[in-house]
């Protein structure tokens, strides 16, 4: 998914200020489900799966304007978790690496996700 730094994104020291970096992951995820056909099809799954774990290595910044892509991928699927793996880049150089991991709960229970889902 390709993203365009935003001045409202950057930090007083120039660069993508750190917490923006999971607003980028969140839009990519949405997507990637999106192309999937996730959103569409399994809209409950979406709407009572809750992030509970959320990492991030910073390896370069990123700066107004740079045109990054943000690539995702499935790394674990659970009876009622999943976990994606996002990573941003630009110009091919690995910037940051991020790893969501959901559980879909209801009443704070953890649920199976659906198996269209799965």
């Amino acid at each position: 998914h390709p993203l365009r730094v935003r001045w409202a994104e950057v930090d007083a020291q120039g660069v993508v200020f750190n917490p923006n970096y999971f607003l980028y992951a969140d839009v990519a995820a949405t997507e990637f489900l999106r192309a999937l056909g996730v959103v569409q099809t399994t809209t409950p799954d979406l709407l009572e799966s809750y992030v509970v774990d959320a990492r991030a290595s910073f390896r370069a910044p990123a700066r107004f304007d740079d045109l990054l892509d943000i690539e995702v991928r499935v790394d674990r699927i659970g009876r009622s978790s999943y976990a994606l793996r996002i990573d941003v880049m630009r110009d091919g150089a690995m910037l940051v690496e991020v790893w969501l991991t959901y559980v879909r709960a209801v009443d704070g229970a953890s649920i199976p996700l659906s198996e269209t889902f799965r």
